[in-house]
């Protein structure tokens, strides 16, 4: 879970602030078409996902690059391809990446703990690069696994032929809580539902970014003192499939209900598919999970923290609708501790949980043992 200070109004300086927003979304969006980015750092860096490298971007990294390519892996992950014990204190693991392994194959082995695993012998730990840190997270925003390639590129203006972005290590690093800040009101509309039918959706967008969130808003919650109110993280495969894997679209359908039957509240619908790691990974996830890992585990696995959410930002829908203190729809101490670190006053929590369906008993009890949620 990612928790920032009390939600704030955006930076005096908007069109800096959006400027930034967009130069980082598109690096992230650059390294998910497998092109490469350069880092801002001293001295710079030029990086390449791993997962989404081809033979032509490959190529071209090579051509760019001065020194010898290394890996730079979250530290579960690279561990793992180290075959050594995790440092529970390193914020990224660097490896120098031998030449047989300079292939797409090879490099999506490296990143994904689901895929052929390639032979590794060669791959000497190193010390990280500065800026590796906000490698890692670019990636993460990219909703990639996060494993990248990085070296000293040729001189610098030169790069410039070739098209690439360059993004500072401290803008990557910020993009979360700036865009939490930056939310605005894009659009809204009624929309009648079966269990709600006095009901509008507000979709929410930061200038600069492409990724929107949206609120179900049920009657007036802006004229209750503390409007019942559930932040729901979307999720495509329990929400819109039925999946028995998770109790997500019982949650869902349930909170609709329940604050349609009260009168009045509002779902927020995040964009944090698998606690933000995307639905990619979280199929992956699932894969790792069929193998005897639990959720938890198989987060860290893959390379992402156990919950990867960012609460600022329905913290900053809540104001943009009126509301300021609310009555929270969870089984989740970290949702609540989250809001109220960002300014929400939660006066108090109503209950939230459904019966296990002999699919969904593991994935429940991980949450009441592991995540600490409150199932009883």
């Amino acid at each position: 879970m990612t928790v920032f200070p009390p939600a704030v109004a955006p930076p005096a300086s908007a069109e800096t602030s959006t400027i930034t927003l967009r130069r980082v979304h598109r690096a992230a969006s650059d390294l998910r078409r497998g092109v490469p980015v350069l880092l801002d750092t001293e001295p710079p860096l030029l990086l390449l996902a791993a997962e989404t490298a081809g033979a032509e971007s490959l190529a071209e990294f090579a051509a760019l690059g001065t020194t010898p390519p290394v890996v730079l892996f979250a530290p579960v992950r690279g561990a793992a391809v180290l075959r050594r014990p995790a440092d529970t204190d390193a914020d990224v693991v660097a490896a120098l990446l031998p030449a047989a392994l300079a292939n797409p194959e090879a490099l999506r082995g490296l990143a994904d703990p689901t895929a052929k695993q390639p032979v590794t012998a060669g791959m000497a730990p190193v010390d990280p690069p500065p800026g590796a840190a906000a490698a890692i997270a670019l990636a993460k925003l990219g909703r990639l696994l996060p494993a990248v390639l990085a070296v000293s590129p040729k001189f610098v203006p030169s790069l410039a032929d070739h098209a690439l972005i360059s993004v500072s290590p401290r803008d990557v690093l910020a993009y979360p809580e700036m865009e939490g800040a930056g939310l605005r009101i894009v659009a809204s509309a009624p929309v009648p539902l079966v269990n709600a039918p006095y009901s509008r959706v507000v979709a929410f967008r930061a200038e600069g970014s492409a990724i929107e969130h949206l609120a179900i808003v049920i009657g007036r919650p802006e004229d209750a003192e503390a409007p019942l109110v559930r932040i729901h993280s979307e999720c495509f495969t329990g929400d819109l499939l039925g999946s028995m894997r998770c109790d997500c679209g019982e949650q869902l359908r349930g909170a609709i209900r329940r604050i349609a039957e009260h009168g009045t509240g509002v779902v927020l619908y995040l964009a944090q598919e698998g606690r933000g790691i995307g639905l990619v990974n979280k199929l992956r996830a699932y894969t790792l999970q069929d193998q005897g890992l639990d959720t938890m585990d198989a987060n860290r696995v893959l390379g992402w923290g156990a919950d990867e959410r960012n609460f600022l930002v329905g913290a900053n829908m809540l104001l943009a609708l009126g509301i300021t203190k609310v009555r929270l729809l969870t089984n989740n101490p970290d949702k609540i501790a989250g809001l109220t670190e960002c300014g929400i006053e939660v006066v108090g929590r109503e209950a939230h949980a459904f019966a296990p369906n002999e699919v969904n008993d593991k994935y429940l009890a991980t949450k009441a043992v592991r995540f600490r949620h409150m199932l009883d």
